[in-house]
């Protein structure tokens, strides 16, 4: 069973050609043989909803303080339109989508994220409020929906032992599945669709970087701001039975085919 494993940001749902063309790409895998893991936030969908209730988006570095109020809007948001909406999606396309989030069978096992120090927010540790890091993947699980042909499509949300609800960074999350059902290929969608040394250039794509190339890249500023954390956290599973991780934009039919087969024409692959 070859595995890929899709990270989408809940901005691909407001755009109908990024939504058409992911079920599009998602649909052209499956049919080249592929097994489907979808893994999906909605920061936008989220942030809509706070306001229409009246709360205020609070993040540091880019990053969501969670309170019990907002936990309430992320579960609304994230487990219910996004995930709802984005399994539709698929289905109508013909897609055996799978909905489900990081309760449903404790399929994603969280705790809480002690406070930390926040690089440039100072030297006191910030409390992010309902947020919880990555303790286990219930990998038997997904591999089980996967043998019955299903397409999961995961909301990013986790839990604890004691069934208390996490907001947790898909990014993070998407990596510990990956590493979990040791997937062939990993994917992170982007609206920019790859690493590029002049994003006012699109002939200037890096096709394919080895992890001492992507580091370099890091270091020189090539790669920068948000696209580091995604890089580094995704180069981690590289020693974890992964072979291959690709930033891909969505839109592109025929965008995820290629850049599991390496033929360089979308796409950045990042290698061992």
């Amino acid at each position: 069973m070859k595995i890929a494993v899709v990270k989408v940001g809940g901005d691909v749902l407001l755009d109908i050609s990024e939504r058409t063309g992911l079920a599009s790409n998602i649909k052209e895998m499956i049919e080249n043989g592929w097994s489907m893991v979808v893994l999906h936030g909605g920061g936008p969908q989220v942030n809509r909803l706070q306001e229409k209730v009246g709360l205020v988006p609070n993040k540091v570095a880019g990053r969501r303080i969670t309170g019990v109020d907002d936990l309430q809007v992320v579960k609304q948001a994230i487990a219910g339109e996004v995930n709802v909406d984005l399994t539709a999606l698929l289905s109508s396309h013909g897609i055996p989508a799978f909905g489900c989030h990081g309760a449903s069978g404790k399929l994603i096992q969280a705790q809480k994220r002690p406070p930390i120090l926040v690089s440039g927010e100072g030297d006191t540790p910030i409390d992010f409020g309902e947020v919880g890091d990555v303790v286990s993947i219930n990998a038997p699980l997904i591999q089980g929906l996967l043998e019955l042909g299903q397409v999961p499509v995961i909301a990013t949300l986790g839990m604890d032992d004691n069934g208390r609800i996490y907001n947790i960074n898909a990014d993070t999350t998407v990596v510990q599945i990956a590493k979990a059902l040791s997937a062939n290929l990993l994917l992170l969608t982007t609206g920019v669709g790859g690493i590029f040394e002049d994003l006012a250039k699109p002939e200037s794509r890096i096709k394919q970087v080895n992890r001492e190339e992507a580091n370099a890249l890091i270091r020189s500023g090539v790669i920068q701001g948000g696209m580091i954390p995604k890089v580094e956290e995704a180069m981690s599973v590289l020693d974890n039975g992964v072979e291959t991780i690709a930033i891909v934009g969505g839109k592109i039919s025929g965008a995820f085919l290629s850049v599991a087969q390496g033929d360089g024409e979308v796409g950045t692959r990042i290698i061992k």
